[in-house]
């Protein structure tokens, strides 16, 4: 049986350096450096603001963005919702969206759940899609879902905020959802993340506890918004033998689904590749990278610090 996980090799250290949202404080980038230092100077005109700052700071806020999309989502075959104003909504501390829509447009009944709705304590830090659909960072009233000869318990939440006029989120997972006419998995794309796929001449040098993993002259580099880059290596380069391929695979709205490897002496997953990317990934096919954040790398010769993400 497969593991179905967020593992965000894939996807995530989409936070930067930090498990709990930060602003520019503490980044070492403050006075003299001509960088905003919080976000009473980004009005002021007198310096620089760094857009990645900006993002970090809103994490800890209700976020919404309004999408042309038509949604559609179905429980056993059955219509759940269908929707032209359907909300991108990040929920406090969520760093994925996931789609509220108006309650006009949802099919399937909705009651009152009995369910318990779990608060996150703020030292829990960032939530990504691992984190279940029921805790909850927002007020709002948790509802079962309910279509002919199918339920979901507790998998919708009618928000607060009056700002939203009751727009209902749903749970991502319980549910099978379509953009337009095109299946969608793993979660909705975010519409400020951007994926650049470049290839690179960099020499990458992938060890662990001293044993080299890969060794490569031809990567690509994938960059993604809010992610450390990544090196995907051409599987001749990687040390096979090293390696045990495990169960886990997770999916990825821009990429596709992947499958992964760990270390042959044991521990995490450490390495992932996509047999079969989405078209737009295409040039990944084959390819395998490495979490920086658990593995250390050379980079033309120069040994990299490991960064610090939710999957560290």
């Amino acid at each position: 049986m497969f593991t179905r996980t967020y593992q965000h090799a894939a996807c995530l250290g989409r936070v930067g350096a930090h498990r709990q949202p930060t602003g520019p404080a503490g980044t070492g980038n403050g006075a003299g450096t001509g960088v905003d230092p919080g976000p009473g100077g980004a009005h002021t005109g007198a310096v620089a603001t760094r857009i990645s700052h900006l993002l970090n700071q809103s994490l800890s806020a209700l976020r919404y963005e309004p999408t042309g999309k038509r949604v559609r989502a179905g429980l056993g075959g059955q219509p759940v919702l269908d929707t032209t104003h359907a909300l991108l909504l990040w929920e406090p501390r969520r760093i994925v969206p996931i789609y509220a829509v108006p309650e006009n447009d949802v099919l399937a009944e909705l009651t009152a759940s009995r369910a318990e709705v779990s608060r996150v304590p703020d030292a829990a830090g960032v939530l990504t899609p691992n984190d279940a659909f029921a805790l909850h960072t927002a007020e709002g009233t948790a509802l079962d879902v309910q279509v002919p000869g199918h339920a979901a318990q507790a998998a919708a939440f009618r928000l607060a905020d009056p700002d939203l006029g009751g727009a209902v989120l749903f749970d991502f997972w319980a549910f099978d959802w379509m953009e337009e006419e095109q299946p969608i998995h793993a979660h909705p794309r975010d519409p400020f993340s951007r994926v650049d796929i470049i290839p690179s001449g960099r020499h990458v040098r992938v060890e662990l506890e001293g044993l080299v993993l890969a060794d490569s002259r031809h990567p690509l580099m994938l960059f993604e918004t809010r992610i450390p880059p990544r090196y995907y290596l051409p599987p001749a380069d990687v040390r096979w033998d090293a390696l045990v391929a495990t169960e886990t695979s997770s999916m990825c709205p821009y990429k596709g689904t992947a499958n992964y490897w760990a270390p042959a002496s044991g521990g995490r997953n450490v390495a992932w590749s996509y047999a079969q990317p989405l078209p737009e990934s295409a040039a990944l096919a084959g390819l395998v990278a490495f979490y920086n954040e658990r593995t250390d790398f050379l980079i033309d010769g120069q040994r990299q610090s490991r960064p610090h993400t939710p999957v560290g």
